[in-house]
């Protein structure tokens, strides 16, 4: 499993970013029994920076928490079998890892979003990087039970690795 960590904008947490991504990225792959090692990329901007994003990948001219690019075309959840599919696409030719996504979270909603809530930064921000890495299992929340399902994952993902809302 890799992963690699661009904070563009240099912001500093009272917790190390990579280390929340990796644990986070561990425990949903073992989850969802992806049968691959894998690899995915974070980048960490401001509000501005994420604007940008959503507005030229999503059409949507306004900051969001997070925004999800999965490399894969799931045709169900967790059916990580479509990547054998497109090998070639779908792996990294030195590692062999399997390439799942992008992850772009603001690091100003972060800390909006957790004092808003009443929790840490750092229960924020795994909240975001786990409900991203759903996405990246090809996971959706366009209709209510879809919505329910992730959030059940993205909890439990959480209560596993000790990331609570009363934790520091």
């Amino acid at each position: 499993m890799t992963s690699y960590v661009e904070n563009e904008i240099n912001v500093k947490f009272d917790f190390d970013i990579k280390e929340i991504l990796d644990a986070v990225m561990e425990q949903v792959l073992t989850m969802e029994n992806c049968p691959y090692e894998a690899q995915v990329n974070l980048l960490v901007t401001d509000n501005q920076g994420i604007h940008e994003f959503n507005r030229e990948y999503r059409q949507v001219d306004t900051p969001t928490d997070v925004l999800s690019f999965p490399m894969l075309a799931f045709e169900k959840e967790a059916g990580f079998e479509v990547a054998e599919r497109g090998e070639a696409d779908c792996f990294d030719p030195e590692s062999g890892e399997l390439l799942l996504g992008d992850i772009i979270i603001s690091a100003d909603k972060v800390k909006e979003q957790a004092k808003k809530y009443g929790h840490s930064e750092k229960r924020e921000f795994a909240f975001l990087t786990a409900h991203s890495m759903l996405h990246l299992c090809g996971y959706d929340h366009m209709v209510e039970e879809e919505a329910r399902i992730m959030e059940q994952k993205q909890e439990e993902v959480l209560e596993i690795l000790g990331i609570t809302r009363d934790s520091k």
